[in-house]
């Protein structure tokens, strides 16, 4: 059976909207504390969804850097140290494609580490959903029903009938008066200095790096393996589309950009299936930020939480259900210490400690067959 490369359709539509729970909060901290132009921002995003869903012809999430986006909010970047921030990533994500690094540390990194992250991050991303949830308990207590009745639901998908639900209540608190009417947007050039390309790499740039090469590199094309075996997608390929649109975002507006396992597995859980659901999300961002780009902050702001969060709690679950393949052998000791520091440290330190202890077992069981061959 061929497997279609495109459809527009209410599961792709839904599907499209399954990484919502890690864009949301992030847009809205870099629109409204750091200042970024809502065109640019949306546009941007918009434009690498579309072209992305068309290369690969699957589903493959734009999702904020979090490192650079946690640090940058939290010390009210400007606008330009953000797209300073973002020409770097594309300059060191280029470097590891051509040069061959990430296909290096892509060979070097067992499946029992990758399962650490994807589970690590499934349990990160339960922990903010909860979080998210106690926002409002009895609304995030009823999206997860939702969610469970009508997930498999073709003609109304649990993620559309949660975007209308919050809309509903957005609309009962007297939101929408809020919103300015629609008027046509551009993006604008943005620039930014040699200075502080190097001053948000020092601030946060280095310690993202680990992060983006082991969630959206290694473990983004473990997944898609997972989900569909025969359309594969190397870590050497995701490198070069990470280089490049961070290279075009940070001239015109965008954030620092990435994939990332958890943003994939929440477009798959929500129905997502074809490059189709890339190309649906990115048209909508292109929309609202050509033509809403002055209500995007409002609208951001005002969506519950706790619906938000019941989505990304359930896509959590998911991710952490990889622990299954996972055996109870001598790779288990890599899998555990990947998690447990991940969690404890961050998922750089995860990556680092399950894979010194997967080479050193592994180094130290062929020196004893050696010696005891001899």
């Amino acid at each position: 059976m061929k497997i279609k490369s495109f459809e527009f359709n209410l599961s792709e539509l839904a599907g499209s909207t399954g990484d919502f729970g890690t864009l949301f909060p992030l847009a809205i901290g870099y629109i409204a504390l750091c200042g970024l132009d809502s065109a640019g921002f949306l546009v941007i995003m918009g434009l690498a969804n579309i072209v992305t869903g068309i290369v690969y012809r699957l589903p493959m999430p734009i999702e904020p850097m979090k490192v650079l986006a946690v640090v940058a909010i939290a010390q009210h970047w400007s606008p330009s140290m953000v797209y300073a921030s973002a020409f770097s990533m594309g300059i060191i994500w280029l470097i590891f494609a051509v040069t061959g690094i990430i296909r290096w540390l892509a060979r070097i990194t067992p499946e029992s580490v990758i399962r650490g992250i994807q589970v690590a991050l499934g349990l990160l991303l339960a922990l903010e959903a909860f979080k998210m949830i106690s926002t409002w308990w009895a609304v995030g207590l009823f999206s997860i029903i939702i969610v469970l009745m009508l997930r498999r639901n073709r003609y109304a998908p649990a993620a559309l009938m949660l975007l209308v639900f919050g809309a509903a209540i957005m609309f009962a608190r007297g939101n929408f008066q809020q919103l300015s009417p629609p008027e046509f947007r551009l993006p604008s050039l943005t620039l930014f200095t040699p200075a502080e390309v190097w001053q948000t790499l020092i601030l946060a740039g280095f310690a993202q790096v680990p992060l983006t090469i082991t969630n959206a590199t290694i473990s983004t094309s473990s997944l898609i393996k997972k989900y569909w075996p025969d359309k594969t997608v190397s870590e050497r390929k995701l490198s070069f589309n990470q280089g490049i649109m961070n290279l075009v975002s940070s001239f015109f507006g965008g954030m620092p950009m990435c994939h990332g396992a958890g943003g994939l597995a929440g477009q798959y859980y929500f129905g997502a299936r074809t490059g189709g659901a890339n190309i649906i999300e990115g048209l909508i961002e292109v929309s609202m930020g050509l033509f809403f780009s002055a209500s995007i902050a409002v609208m951001f702001s005002f969506f519950p939480m706790a619906i938000i969060g019941a989505m990304m709690l359930l896509v959590g679950i998911e991710l952490t259900m990889f622990a299954r393949d996972q055996k109870f052998d001598m790779d288990i000791i890599p899998f555990l210490l990947t998690v447990i520091f991940s969690l404890a440290v961050n998922m750089a330190w995860g990556f680092i400690a399950g894979l010194a202890v997967y080479h050193f077992s592994r180094y130290f069981v062929s020196r004893r067959k050696r010696r005891d061959f001899i």
